[in-house]
């Protein structure tokens, strides 16, 4: 029989691994340069600066979306040194 108790108590780890990335992602930051454009970006996906010394629109969502793509890369990492990911609960 499936103990509801148990089930909380696990629900509760992974609530609260889930708080302790985020709180380590928001320490993250990745500065990414493409096209002249900087951006600077924090690991939980917050642009903190944005320089585009005149470059064009699309200058500027390229280099936007390469540093998303890395805060994601930082994030996933992140995951992976805390014990896999909420995975590693959910199989229990």
């Amino acid at each position: 029989m499936i103990n509801p108790f148990q089930q909380l108590g696990e629900l509760k780890k992974m609530r609260d691994q889930a708080m302790a990335i985020q709180k380590e992602l928001q320490k993250e930051e990745i500065e990414v340069e493409k096209h002249g454009v900087v951006v600077r970006i924090t690991g939980d996906q917050k642009i903190k600066s944005l320089s585009t010394n005149g470059r064009t629109d699309d200058d500027i969502k390229d280099a936007v979306n390469e540093a998303v793509k890395k805060a994601q890369e930082v994030a996933a990492k992140k995951l992976q040194q805390m014990g896999g990911g909420l995975g590693g609960l959910l199989g229990k």
